[in-house]
């Protein structure tokens, strides 16, 4: 059973036990029970019961956006649905007290601690997987060996799982990704839905059902605390976190990744230079990028920078939009690539929270509109930029059908009124349309709402706020979980 005699035996199950509450009091820590579920909550736990496929469920995503409260708040509803509390393990893989075993190892305690004769109808939940070296061998081979059982993982270091998921447990897992929570989760978990409707928005000639909302300037008023506090549900709901966030989110989010998880996975020496040119990254989220400017501006040569950008793009902590041109034409070669971080908070964490005058206000607007579209799978968004003899356009968000090489709508993210008084002064936009035969285009603004026409192009105009809620909320209606479970 492998090098058990390090730590005495009864040690272990007494910890497994310590784990498992529920075995005996049939209940979850209140701790855990007392918190509001995320809303993918309802997406994920159709897979955990899902018994049919003989899969692992991997449950991927950045540090601290809940994934253990979610593992915890699975088993508090198949312990309400009747399922046997002593057939539900949870086992927290980043416990040293854990460490030379393997994953057989630690089943064979949890049977032998409960005098089980198998597992058959049983739920494993490992938590932070990653902290077994090949853990994806191991689970494929419980997957098989352990047919009657279902297996749930979760995991951060999310480069070495998304390789190692897709690479040897083809076939055998299914991987779901817990992104950092959007504004419309942080209005829920904040018990705010009220301040939003089930209205229309004319789009063009298209009439959109939309949420919109009674009170602007509230709503703004928390889209400002979200992009400063919003992405980790603690934060958002302790005060005295978000006094001291830059601790939390530092000590736990940062440190972790670029310190400990990426060093170990990527062998990546110079720890030091990696956190550097993550806050250089973090302070110009929103910004065009070329790996020359990188290069110059952070001392660093351009093969490291690639490397670097790959691995906090794997851990979830940036996400690189490549440019296209005018008529969404790809450039053949990348030179330069607009860096966003995965979510706004993250730069009040390394720096100080902003205030809605803040000239920095424009890209954290377009970091978190960004952060909402990431939750949505093979979406090929890019943004626009060209030159047309002396003039320069840039459209900030252009998505673009894959098959056929063309663009399907483009939105320009401002954090200000100016535009829809002088619709006409968006002549990168009016370009943009004109060069594509784009009728229609959505333009955000702080507060102001309504449809304007200029060069018989129809421009949408409502809150950048009112615009981020609607992106987390029909991306949620398009992943309903029936639907789901089909694909």
């Amino acid at each position: 059973m492998g090098r058990l005699n390090l730590i005495p035996t009864e040690k272990i199950t007494e910890r497994l036990r310590y784990e498992n509450p529920w075995w005996i009091s049939q209940q979850i820590p209140e701790a855990y029970s007392t918190m509001s579920k995320r809303l993918y909550f309802d997406l994920f736990y159709p897979y955990v019961t899902e018994r049919s496929i003989r899969r692992a469920l991997v449950l991927m995503g950045p540090r601290r956006v809940g994934k253990t409260v979610m593992l915890y708040h699975c088993i508090q509803q198949l312990i309400e649905e009747k399922v046997n509390a002593q057939q539900i393990f949870f086992i927290g893989i980043d416990n040293p007290i854990y460490i030379h075993l393997g994953l057989e190892d630690l089943l064979g305690l949890c049977k032998q601690t409960l005098n089980m004769a198998n597992l058959n109808g049983c739920y494993i939940f490992f938590d932070e997987i990653q902290y077994l070296k090949d853990w994806e061998r191991h689970l494929k081979v419980l997957v098989d060996s352990y047919p009657e059982t279902k297996f749930i993982v979760s995991g951060s270091a999310a480069a070495a799982l998304k390789w190692h998921s897709t690479e040897s447990g083809a076939g055998r897992f299914t991987d779901f990704m817990l992104p950092p929570l959007t504004f419309q989760e942080y209005i829920h978990l904040k018990q705010m839905n009220h301040l939003m409707y089930q209205g229309t928005l004319n789009y063009g000639d298209t009439v959109l059902n939309y949420k919109l909302t009674h009170d602007i300037k509230t709503l703004n008023k928390e889209f400002v605390n979200y992009l400063n506090f919003g992405g980790y549900p603690e934060v958002v709901l302790s005060e005295k976190i978000q006094s001291d966030m830059g601790r939390y989110v530092k000590n736990d989010i940062v440190d972790k990744v670029l310190l400990r998880d990426l060093p170990s996975l990527y062998g990546i020496k110079d720890v030091q230079e990696l956190n550097r040119f993550f806050t250089y990254i973090a302070y110009n989220t929103g910004n065009e990028f070329s790996y020359e400017k990188m290069s110059i501006e952070s001392g660093i040569q351009k093969e490291t920078i690639k490397k670097y950008l790959e691995y906090l793009e794997a851990a979830f902590l940036i996400k690189v939009l490549n440019k296209v041109d005018v008529n969404a034409k790809r450039l053949k070669r990348v030179t330069s690539f607009k860096v966003y971080l995965t979510n706004p908070s993250l730069r009040t964490a390394l720096f100080s929270p902003v205030i809605e005058t803040d000239i920095e206000m424009g890209n954290m607007v377009e970091t978190a509109v960004l952060s909402q579209w990431m939750h949505r799978e093979n979406l090929n968004l890019t943004y626009a930029r060209w030159k047309d003899g002396r003039k320069e356009g840039e459209v900030d968000l252009v998505l673009v059908d894959d098959k056929k090489f063309k663009p399907v709508w483009g939105v320009e993210i401002k954090w200000s009124n100016r535009y829809f008084d002088k619709p006409q002064e968006l002549k990168s936009l009016i370009q943009f349309c004109n060069s594509n035969n784009f009728e229609k285009a959505l333009v955000t603004s702080i507060d102001q709402f309504g449809n304007k026409s200029v060069e018989n192009i129809d421009f949408t105009f409502l809150p950048a706020s009112v615009y981020t809620y609607n992106i987390g909320d029909f991306t949620l209606k398009m992943k309903n979980p029936d639907k789901f479970l089909e694909d």
